[in-house]
């Protein structure tokens, strides 16, 4: 193992997470410093002053360590090491005092879930044979029928088909000798066995109630920690203590979605993860400035406030969620806001590695929704997300998809989430407005998900794209021009997206309709780039000395408007909204008035807001 480096200097302030931009990074698809077509640790240092005009707070880094990548890195061989390909130990040491120098503090992606079938421990359990202490590490069980060919019980993976994979036991090393005989199964003293795994076979489910599984993960916290890490994203939080104690319920009978909200769910929220985590805390709270971490939680949200009182932050992923309607924005918000009063803090997210991208997500039509029976009444989103992942099965192809409405709304979005208090998460390339990329072709497709469950999704890959960087060349900056192809293909024209291009485009901004007779030009930026670093910029210098506590106002039908102390957001979604008299900050579009000349009218001054847009106003009491 490399030698450690010093833990860089930063700030340390102990809740510097409260209130934090935090950019998520998916590393294999964000810079290629070494032209092998896979993003590197090196190409995240190389964009350090990016980030830092940007104006994030830290970033989180989804999976980097050795992967056979099953599910995209998810699938982790060795928890305290970089994936050759992505880098060294030393390479992660310089990338997080390039960061630390700008300001920007790292997150890591830790996955307590299940490891990889390369992992040691798992590759002991095998080698072992039946008897292998290894094989207490997981959830494994004797099959049933005859000879135990039949796995444990009905149960079916995230990711479609059976949560149970069969062990071929033989006696040689793994089969290769050449009397190999089996050692379980029809015909022998003893059933197959079967192991657990809640999402892909290469990920088998780790068994929480062994005291080796939790000191190791100890291990690994403060192993990270002491090379300059500020916290954690955990994966899958919710997942580590099960109920396996026979006889198993049937899976028709295990509500997966929503999840139940009294901690009965045999394999996800049961209340005996708090435990895990709060050893957890303790190693965290041992670090001066401690460590924080948020939680993975897709659970109710009456059961989100544990997972925050006992890491520090749990994703709230309703606005993720929110279909672009007032009542659904306002159904996210008020979560959030309640996460906010119970613990102290909150999330605000709106796109991530795991769901279609938010300008594509917002450019549908509702009405195109061919499953209205599925929703839950009391969840008021999600709409919008069924319908990208059809569009996506269609290869684009269908329901319609207005590209430029959907990134209309994205910018909207980012406003309204920028102005509320808590913590706000960017996933790469939102801030450039990449779409979704429908049409990967079948050859092309990483995700797990694509090849077990093609009948009914494509997979996340279209998410997962690299980013373009330069307007012009062979991965549009992402690598070298005479590097390998990306690992996931760019299409045509992603040039148009690039920070390149944008910045170009901000800086031949043409002046806003708004001004008039001398007024000052309303600032709406031309690119949505332009748009996060200008927002950014005022959360950090207007928002953030704002009151907390946030207000509803009244705008009327089919808008959303709220206010902290003398500041203002409003977002308009099917048609314009006036605006009250007051300063204008910041708008995702043009201001306009339907049917007459966009302009200020002196003491008449009045503002409209166009429909699909976002505006924010100092209105002094």
């Amino acid at each position: 193992m490399n030698a450690q480096a010093a833990a860089p200097s930063a700030p340390s302030d102990p809740d510097w997470w409260r209130d934090a931009v935090v950019y998520q990074i998916y590393p294999r698809s964000f810079a290629d410093a070494d032209g092998n077509g896979i993003g590197d640790l090196a190409g995240i240092t190389d964009r350090a002053p990016y980030l830092a005009s940007l104006g994030v707070d830290a970033v989180w880094l989804s999976p980097f360590y050795p992967s056979a990548l099953a599910d995209g890195g998810y699938d982790v061989d060795d928890y305290r090491d970089v994936a050759p390909e992505i880098g060294t130990l030393e390479d992660f040491d310089r990338m997080v005092a390039a960061l630390a120098a700008h300001g920007i503090r790292v997150i890591v992606d830790i996955v307590p879930n299940h490891t990889s079938n390369h992992h040691a421990w798992f590759r002991a359990a095998l080698a072992g044979g039946p008897d292998a202490p290894e094989r207490a590490l997981y959830h494994v069980r004797s099959g049933t029928g005859d000879g135990g060919v039949e796995p444990p019980n009905d149960w079916v993976s995230m990711f479609g088909g059976p949560a149970w994979e069969r062990i071929e036991d033989t006696s040689g090393t793994e089969g290769s000798a050449p009397d190999a005989r089996p050692l379980t199964g029809p015909g022998t003293p003893r059933p197959y066995q079967w192991y657990l795994h809640m999402f892909a076979p290469e990920q088998p489910d780790l068994n929480w109630d062994h005291p080796q599984v939790r000191a190791d993960f100890l291990t690994t916290l403060r192993f990270w920690a002491d090379r300059g890490v500020a916290g954690f994203r955990v994966d899958v939080a919710p997942g580590l203590a099960k109920d396996l104690t026979e006889p198993f319920r049937s899976f028709e009978t295990i509500p997966w979605w929503p999840l139940p909200a009294d901690g009965s769910h045999p394999l996800f929220d049961r209340d005996a993860v708090h435990a895990i985590y709060r050893d957890w805390r303790a190693v965290l709270d041992s670090y001066d400035p401690p460590r924080f971490a948020v939680a993975e939680a897709g659970v109710w949200p009456s059961r989100r406030a544990a997972y925050a009182a006992s890491l520090g932050q749990a994703f709230n992923f309703q606005l993720q969620d929110a279909d672009f309607t007032a009542p659904s924005f306002r159904w996210a918000i008020e979560a959030g806001l309640a996460d906010l009063a119970t613990t102290g803090s909150t999330t605000w997210v709106l796109g991530c590695h795991d769901t279609p991208r938010v300008a594509t997500r917002l450019g549908f039509d509702l009405a195109d929704d061919d499953a209205p029976e599925d929703s839950d009444p009391d969840y008021l989103g999600g709409v919008s997300q069924r319908i990208a992942r059809r569009w996506l099965m269609n290869d684009g192809a269908a329901p319609a998809c207005d590209a430029a409405l959907g990134r209309r709304r994205a910018r909207a979005a980012a406003m309204v989430e920028m102005a509320l208090p808590g913590s706000m998460y960017i996933y790469q390339g939102d801030e450039l407005g990449l779409p979704e990329v429908p049409d990967i072709p079948e050859d092309r497709l990483a995700d797990p998900i694509a090849h077990r469950m093609r009948d009914k999704e494509k997979g996340r890959d279209g998410c997962r794209v690299p980013l373009p960087w330069r307007a012009e060349g062979s991965s549009y900056g992402f690598g070298p021009d005479c590097g390998a192809e990306p690992h996931l293909p760019q299409p045509a024209g992603w040039g148009a997206f690039a920070v390149e291009a944008q910045e170009a485009e901000d800086a031949q901004e043409s002046p806003d309709p708004c001004e008039a007779d001398g007024a000052a030009p309303a600032p709406v930026p031309a690119s949505i780039l332009g748009l996060y670093r200008d927002g950014l910029a005022l959360r950090r210098d207007a928002w953030a000395s704002a009151s907390r506590e946030v207000r509803w106002l009244e705008p009327g039908p089919g808008a959303l408007a709220f206010a902290r102390g003398d500041l203002q957001c409003w977002i308009a979604f099917e048609e314009p909204v006036a605006l009250p008299a007051g300063e204008l900050l910041l708008a995702s579009a043009p201001l306009s008035a339907p049917g007459a000349p966009p302009a200020r009218d002196g003491a008449d001054e009045q503002m409209i807001l166009p429909a699909s847009a976002a505006a924010w106003i100092r209105v002094p009491s």
